[in-house]
């Protein structure tokens, strides 16, 4: 079957970009609707996760990366959490979001092909909040390098990736529930496999292959190196994230976009 614009789900996401936005924003308020501190909480959440995690790895793990000082390390660890939070946001919702939008299954307004991305979008609260958080604390410290202006290059290839995987994943969900629940199992591995508070030079060497083969640790490394090292990724590790991040959307699409029309009956 010939790869092309007309059955791939990004001309969905081009011609529908506004109703998207629109319809995350409506969606993104109505889930803090009624609360004392309403969108509040959106900010409020992740910054607690944060200075909790922050907490656990320097007053009771005590773990300390070399050459980093206490507030270079908690900003390390920033680095890569604030990416798995809204990774494992973006996954937990975006693989049901097919067999939550059943409402909208014959609705032409708005595509099925949005649901997954909407999920992805939605995710991003953490990411602004979290990187915003680090960004001030780098100009305060005085200690920001000019690698930060690389940071939307990583960021959008991140959400290319997630869009493109949880496209595949929502659909598989329709026909195997299983996978909502495995996605919670495979996201602590990914965690405690992520050098999210700890550095790849701390790895012992037996163990790096479980770096090398984790997907998400590519990203980790390189939010960390031009947001909170100040130094550029190697040209290999730019190469795996565009193939990875290009392949899995491009793919993610086609699939979508083809095997919707079967899958779809499962609901």
């Amino acid at each position: 079957m010939r790869l092309s614009a007309a059955n791939h789900s990004t001309r969905f996401l081009i011609s529908h970009r506004r109703l998207l936005w629109q319809v995350s924003y409506n969606e993104l308020k109505a889930r803090y609707a009624g609360s004392i501190f309403g969108m509040g909480w959106a900010i409020l959440t992740p910054l607690l996760l944060l200075a909790l995690y922050a907490g656990v790895y320097l007053t009771i793990l005590r773990v300390q990366a070399p050459g980093l000082s206490s507030g270079q390390y908690v900003l390390l660890i920033f680095s890569g959490l604030v990416p798995f939070l809204m990774t494992s946001e973006a996954l937990a919702s975006g693989v049901g979001a097919v067999v939550a939008s059943k409402s909208v299954l014959s609705n032409t307004v708005f595509p099925i092909d949005l649901a997954p991305a909407k999920a992805v979008l939605l995710s991003q609260v953490p990411m602004v909040v979290g990187f915003g958080t680090i960004i001030i604390a780098l100009l305060v410290t005085w200690t920001v390098s000019w690698t930060i202006v690389l940071l939307p290059l990583v960021w959008g290839l991140h959400m290319l990736a997630l869009i493109g995987l949880v496209w595949v994943l929502s659909l598989i969900n329709l026909v195997f529930r299983d996978i909502q629940s495995l996605i919670g199992l495979a996201l602590m591995g990914v965690m405690i496999v992520s050098p999210i508070a700890y550095t790849p030079e701390m790895v012992p060497p037996r163990l790096k292959v479980l770096l090398i083969l984790n997907p998400f640790a590519y990203f980790v490394t390189a939010y960390q190196d031009v947001v909170t090292v100040g130094r550029l990724p190697v040209w290999w590790h730019w190469l795996i994230l565009v193939v990875m991040s290009g392949s899995l959307f491009i793919l993610g699409g086609y699939f979508f976009s083809r095997a919707k029309r079967v899958l779809i009956d499962y609901i």
